[in-house]
């Protein structure tokens, strides 16, 4: 890049054509229009014949796309991914002892209410930001509770061979920002839950819940040893209610989301359904990745190279002006670069998330353009060198 009078690097000529890269919710699939989306069932009743298909349609399709086993079961639960993900641990755990794994933010909020449940023999395996726990001290004989891809650190686990075959457990997954965009091993797991403002782009507030045969039985042959609210009930007269998984929702859902839901399975299907996602997701983590390898002031956050997420794609600044910096120094350093990068129109919601090490968050699930991804790293490249050329040269100026 050539320099600006003021010392930092000129604006790159070539702009991302969409700026959204938030993790969550996320952007919208290519092609997106809201006139296009079907509005017949608006203002109708969720359990009119009409409106009722369309969510079973929703849920079939879903399955379909992801390849779930036929003899799994999948509902669309209230409260996003949180909801569905709370639904299954209140609903499930109790029996046996928990072994929770703990390497972000959501997965200690999991592992929070798990203690908050009061459950016996839970033992929690916590690692710090950029890394995983020791995965393999999962044991056969326990419940095991995790995040497929840590959200808010960028670190997924890179497969699922440290989950036992022979397990006497339930493995409850929370893949909100891996399914549709990584491969998952359904021998492995026992429950998948997800929310639509994800891979898809979806609307927020609905998630979805996949149940295995292993966790039917558990549901229809052990009841929770808690009292549960509505919202959370699987079960009546100790067998699951089947409405859940076939279009009749525990509560009121909105329609047009449902509809918005059907869009992007729609646009799923005509890029080549699960491998197309995948595609799409990798290529972003490419141009990531080509970029990162050649700086000298950015790395990824994740330490190891098969922990690190095509979706949620966490960086940190290893420049050393920066590190010397404290952490309330860094973070408002974020801000600012994130704070122009906004104000160009080239990126936005960027920024860490609050509770992770001082950097950026760039979604790259199968909606985002890798074009839009190899243009935003120059502009990234530009934000750091205006940030270095004037606040960090004032700053040692003052001293």
């Amino acid at each position: 890049m050539n320099e600006t009078a003021s010392g930092f690097a000129e604006k790159p000529r070539v702009r991302p054509a969409d700026a959204r890269f938030s993790s969550g919710p996320c952007r919208k699939h290519p092609g997106w229009h809201l006139p296009s989306l079907t509005t017949e069932h608006l203002g109708r009743s969720h359990r009119a014949s009409g409106p009722k298909a369309s969510l079973k349609s929703a849920i079939d399709r879903s399955a379909a796309l992801l390849e779930l086993p036929d003899d799994w079961k999948l509902g669309i639960v209230p409260a996003s991914d949180t909801g569905a993900f709370e639904m299954a641990m209140w609903s499930l755990l109790g029996p046996k002892p928990v072994d929770a794994m703990v390497w972000e933010s959501f997965s200690s909020d999991w592992a929070k209410d798990l203690a908050a449940l009061e459950l016996p023999g839970l033992s929690i395996h916590e690692a710090d930001y950029g890394k995983l726990p020791e995965l393999d001290k999962a044991s056969r004989k326990n419940d095991v509770v995790f995040v497929f891809n840590g959200t808010t650190s960028g670190v997924r686990v890179p497969d699922l061979e440290w989950v036992a075959d022979d397990r006497e457990g339930l493995v409850l997954c929370d893949a909100t920002s891996a399914a549709f965009a990584m491969p998952i091993d359904y021998n492995k797991v026992d429950v998948l839950t997800w929310s639509w403002q994800k891979a898809l782009g979806g609307e927020a507030a609905h998630g979805m819940l996949a149940l295995s045969p292993r966790a039917v039985e558990r549901l229809e042959s052990t009841p929770a040893p808690r009292a549960l609210p509505k919202i959370f009930t699987l079960t009546k007269k100790d067998a699951l209610i089947e409405g859940i998984f076939s279009g009749a929702t525990i509560n009121t859902p909105s329609m047009l989301a449902v509809a918005d839901l059907h869009s992007a399975l729609d646009w799923a299907d005509s890029i080549g359904g699960l491998i197309g996602l995948h595609d799409r997701s990798a290529a972003n983590f490419n141009a990531i990745d080509q970029w990162v390898s050649s700086s000298n002031w950015v790395a990824w956050l994740a330490e190891a190279e098969n922990t690190r997420s095509s979706t949620s794609m966490c960086l940190q600044i290893t420049a050393a002006a920066f590190q010397a910096l404290d952490l309330d120094a860094q973070q408002a350093a974020v801000k600012t670069m994130v704070g122009w990068l906004a104000e160009e129109n080239v990126a936005f919601d960027i920024a860490n998330y609050r509770s992770a090490p001082p950097g950026f968050r760039v979604w790259g699930g199968a909606t985002v353009e890798a074009a839009d991804v190899e243009a935003l790293t120059a502009w990234l490249d530009w934000a750091y060198s205006r940030f270095e050329s004037t606040v960090l040269k004032a700053e040692v100026n003052d001293v």
